[in-house]
């Protein structure tokens, strides 16, 4: 603690610490907004009890919603379920004053095995939140939008066994017991919660296609703070693109179905911020004179932000992706987007992406080789990407859209009161 507030402590010994420094800030705010050096803004204190999970692949949106929120003065809690993370999985938590971590090792309402551990983990954070009396609560689990508490339960849309089905197979997954009880469970999450936000519209209108209903919705979309991303270094003539080759929503086998004139390289994704329980991180490459191809398991941060420097385009070929972070760090690192022609896709990069036609190995093929052959067009739609993703999708725009829902959603319940 610095020592001004040291020594403010010892003389007001009865003064909680945080209120303390929201004290200073507002002091600080108020003679820079009278000074003309800034507009004044509301500094209410505000409690934001965040869940996520360590399996799904919702890790990096979290961190982004996380660090954001503390870096405004939010105080978080943050729950997440799932398997316990490692402490280099949780080093980006050091430093975030502001933020209570408890991890919890239950399983996910998509799990098969996960039903008997619904009622405890309810349980579980209905408690956390009777204890640390949040003003809203950030849940990534529609099957939370049911807990028995009086605050503001906003439900974050990052996909589900449903939606998954019908955009990958094209219709919903054969009818069983344990099917019926995991719909009733979403649907009756999506029914308790007090808004449901989405990274997109297209999110919003499956899962109403799927469910039959969706509450008062929001659309947020993702964003990510460019300073973490390289767009100015040296770019060489390749092709990158991120996804589990076996995962049918994320189709990166397309890439392998013909030939490139340029290098390419898919990385593995993790499921989430663990390991697999048996590592894989053997390099394969295949190289001839018609081909180069090369397979890399999953990277870390650092290491996938040199390949995302690296590379001239990215291909993004999935045919379901609600969160479509990859795609907007490739973007910041001023890759040119080569886009499965989904809505997803379409809505969220417009005409600053290349598209090829939907799940087509073929036309994604052909329109590498366009972009590979132009050089001049690459780099105009590579520059495109980068400004439509700072412009449009960084950290900054989202934290305020967030902050706005939040303020909102207290000032609705306030008045209701």
């Amino acid at each position: 603690m610095p020592p001004f507030l040291l020594g403010l402590c010892s003389f007001f010994p009865i003064v909680d610490v945080n209120h303390l420094r929201l004290f200073i800030r507002k002091s600080i705010h108020t003679r820079m907004s009278k000074s003309g050096c800034m507009p004044p803004v509301s500094l209410e204190p505000m409690h934001v009890l965040v869940t996520t999970d360590t399996i799904s692949g919702v890790a990096g949106y979290t961190r982004e919603l996380v660090s954001g929120l503390v870096s405004r003065g939010i105080q978080v809690t943050l729950v997440s379920f799932g398997e316990i993370p490692l402490p280099e999985h949780t080093r980006w938590m050091e430093g975030l004053h502001g933020l209570d971590y408890r991890p919890a090792a239950f399983r996910l309402e998509w799990m098969q095995e996960g039903e008997s551990d619904y009622a405890d983990s309810s349980q579980f954070l209905t408690s956390v939140v009777r204890e640390t009396r949040p003003d809203i609560l950030h849940l990534s689990q529609f099957c939370h939008g049911t807990l028995p508490v009086d605050v503001p339960k906003v439900v974050f849309a990052h996909g589900d066994l449903m939606t998954w089905s019908v955009s990958v197979h094209g219709h919903e997954p054969k009818p069983t017991r344990w099917l019926k009880r995991y719909k009733d469970l979403i649907t009756a999450g999506l029914a308790s919660a007090t808004t449901l936000v989405a990274p997109s519209r297209w999110m919003v209108d499956l899962l109403g296609h799927c469910y039959g209903y969706v509450p008062d919705s929001r659309v947020i979309y993702n964003g990510r703070n460019p300073i973490f991303f390289n767009p100015y270094a040296g770019k060489e003539d390749s092709v990158l693109s991120v996804g589990r080759m076996l995962d049918a929503g994320k189709q990166v086998h397309l890439l392998t179905h013909h030939r490139h004139p340029l290098p390419v390289c898919i990385v593995g994704e993790h499921s989430g911020i663990l390991p697999p329980r048996i590592p894989i991180r053997a390099d394969v490459k295949v190289a001839t004179d018609d081909v180069q191809l090369s397979l890399k398991g999953p990277q870390t941060d650092s290491q996938l932000r040199l390949l995302y420097s690296r590379a001239t385009m990215y291909a993004a070929t999935p045919r379901y992706e609600p969160l479509a972070m990859s795609t907007l760090e490739a973007a910041l690192s001023r890759c040119a987007i080569v886009a499965n022609d989904i809505p997803g896709f379409r809505e969220i990069w417009g005409d600053d992406a290349v598209y090829f036609e939907a799940n087509d190995a073929a036309s994604l093929a052909s329109t590498i080789r366009r972009l590979a052959q132009d050089r001049d067009l690459c780099r105009s739609y590579a520059n495109r990407a980068y400004q439509r993703a700072r412009d449009r999708y960084n950290h900054k725009r989202m934290i305020d859209e967030y902050l706005g829902l939040y303020r909102g959603l207290i000032e609705r319940r306030r008045a209701a009161a």
